[in-house]
């Protein structure tokens, strides 16, 4: 059993990838502003709310990737009774739900 990235032999919808690839890429510049933030001593409370907005992005990008992955990857696991690509996506959804 090899990990996902190895079994994975199909391509995720492009147009979900650009959305998921351009979340990141605002997540990145949040976070670029917080590191300017806490680099100019502002306030914590404010760099807080800052961290709290990333938070929240990281998590919405984490359910859009879930739910992507389970429309396509894990049907065409089923489809395929590749059982143990379905275990190992459970397992990491276990891991990111106890994070």
């Amino acid at each position: 059993m090899g990990n996902i990235n190895e079994m994975h032999a199909h391509v995720h919808d492009p147009e979900e990838k650009k959305k998921q690839i351009n979340r990141i890429s605002r997540i990145i510049g949040h976070m670029e502003h917080v590191k300017k933030m806490i680099e100019a001593d502002e306030d914590c409370a404010d760099v807080l709310v800052q961290l709290t907005a990333v938070k929240s992005a990281l998590s919405s990008l984490g359910k859009e990737i879930i739910k992507e992955h389970t429309v396509h990857c894990v049907a065409h696991a089923i489809e395929d009774g590749d059982t143990d690509r379905i275990q190992e996506f459970v397992e990491a959804m276990q891991k990111y739900l106890d994070v």
